[in-house]
């Protein structure tokens, strides 16, 4: 059976493509979670239609992040945290932290866009990578600093 896809499907394809798969795992699986739809002459049009709407769209987000990336790449951070003795953090710098510091600059940036990798728990210089699109990864310097 013919199935346009309405989502993306692992191991199987993107969302508006059109597969071929097994009458069973369309009337089954595929159908019923609204994962896909059958294919017609209607649906199919639609579907490429949509692929290159959202392919334009992605397009235009790639080439904000990639200015946005321009304005931070290599750029350092400073993050005031309290510490005790030693120079020891009272919990660790999260990235909610670390975007109110980049926010602090002017530049608005979602801290799910952070990849932190491991906590930052100690007093220091860090690199960290930021996400903003596939294909756009600056890195940014954090420099955290204790104060008593």
């Amino acid at each position: 059976m013919k199935v346009v896809l309405q989502k993306d499907v692992l191991n199987l394809g993107d969302a508006g493509d059109v597969k071929e798969v097994a009458d069973g795992y369309a009337r089954n699986f595929l159908i019923p979670r609204r994962f896909a739809v059958r294919a017609n002459d209607g649906n199919t049009k639609a579907a490429i239609h949509q692929k290159r709407l959202a392919e334009l769209k992605r397009d235009k987000r790639v080439k904000v992040m990639k200015e946005l990336s321009t304005s931070i790449d290599g750029k350092t951070y400073e993050v005031k945290v309290k510490v005790g003795e030693n120079d020891k953090l009272f919990g660790s710098v999260t990235a909610n932290d670390i975007a109110l510091a980049i926010k602090n600059t002017g530049v608005e940036l979602d801290k799910r866009k952070l990849d932190l990798g491991e906590p930052i728990k100690s007093v220091g210089e860090f690199k960290i990578k930021v996400r903003l699109a596939e294909g756009v990864v600056p890195q940014i310097v954090v420099k955290v600093v204790g104060q008593a």
